[in-house]
């Protein structure tokens, strides 16, 4: 872990807040994410940024996708979000971007574009896809994409719709940046 990275959002208080909504103590959201607690401390106080792969374990446990646990405001009321206003967040191991494109609830999916630095990946566990459909399209570069046992080569314009929860790994093999677009739908 490492200092906070990306001032656009607080991710500490995010967690904090989806952790309290639910009524669950530290210790619950540790129980159920697998995280520590020590470490889910130090994440809300902002002394530590997690990684995507902790991130993941945290949002699954809270039954949130990614994008709704870091989506810290609405839509504006005219539906117009600017490219400058867009919600971002940055993994401070692999150097790995989310940029919210849209997220509910002003928006019955979650849109996230996300880019993925030269021979980085970034793994989630089968519990973040439990509660949730999930697409992914590559707008530029080359995605290998592990779905459990299965490897997909994903190119610029491909997309895969994911199956039934599995861990999951997205990994750039490549010396190029890939940018690819994560759309999460209720199951």
């Amino acid at each position: 872990m490492s200092q906070i990275l990306d001032d656009t959002f607080d991710v500490g208080s995010a967690v904090r807040d989806a952790r309290e909504r639910r009524g669950w103590s530290g210790s619950d959201l540790a129980t159920a994410s697998g995280v520590s607690r020590a470490m889910i401390d130090r994440i809300e106080r902002g002394a530590s940024s997690p990684t995507a792969a902790l991130l993941g374990k945290l949002a699954g446990a809270l039954g949130l996708s990614i994008s709704s646990l870091l989506s810290r405001a609405t839509t504006p009321e005219s539906g117009l979000l600017r490219e400058g206003d867009r919600a971002g967040w940055t993994d401070p191991a692999t150097g790995y971007r989310r940029r919210q494109v849209a997220a509910a609830p002003a928006f019955p999916v979650d849109v996230t574009e996300v880019t993925l630095p030269p021979r980085a990946r970034v793994t989630y566990p089968a519990a973040t896809y439990a509660f949730s459909r999930h697409l992914i399209w590559v707008a530029d570069g080359v995605l290998t994409f592990h779905e459990g046992d299965r490897v997909h080569r994903l190119s610029a314009g491909d997309r895969l719709i994911l199956g039934r929860p599995a861990e999951c790994t997205y990994e750039n093999a490549d010396d190029e940046e890939c940018t690819y677009v994560v759309v999460v739908a209720p199951a």
